[in-house]
């Protein structure tokens, strides 16, 4: 075999690699991961919002963990008009505990975490003035 059958092979085989490739690229379904993925693209940029509106707050002091007495101290923002805590336990999902916060509740509360399970917990705290929303996060490990 000489140079010139070599290269013209050569091409043969790279030019039928390169359509079985494109012939099976093209079979390949792809789908989106979600069909209403713009509306959640525009609540993730209002999510991003909620966290940075918090950032004007040290949050760190808004959820603080009172290992001693196995509790969660929450205190709360002052301009809060109405608010969620969630204190998710990524180990157990039936543990998770959701309070509803009002004008009315206590500016600093304990929430008593004596017969939930040890390790690590994330409190999201998500609040209102009225008219803007905020949102931090914080994770506590509980001995």
């Amino acid at each position: 075999m000489n140079w010139g059958k070599a290269i013209v092979l050569t091409f043969i085989v790279f030019a039928g690699f390169i359509g079985t490739m494109v012939v099976q690229m093209s079979r390949e379904k792809i789908d989106l991961v979600r069909d209403d993925y713009y509306q959640d693209e525009i609540a993730y940029q209002q999510h991003i919002e909620k966290v940075s509106n918090a950032r004007q707050f040290d949050a760190d002091t808004f959820i603080q963990a009172k290992t001693a007495q196995k509790q969660i101290q929450l205190t709360l923002p002052n301009n809060l008009t109405t608010g969620t805590l969630v204190l998710y336990c990524p180990a157990d999902r039936r543990q998770d505990v959701r309070q509803a916060l009002t004008k009315a509740t206590p500016a600093v509360s304990n929430i008593s975490m004596q017969n939930r399970p040890k390790g690590v917990w994330r409190a999201q705290l998500s609040w209102s003035d009225g008219q803007r929303d905020f949102y931090t996060e914080r994770e506590l490990l509980l001995p």
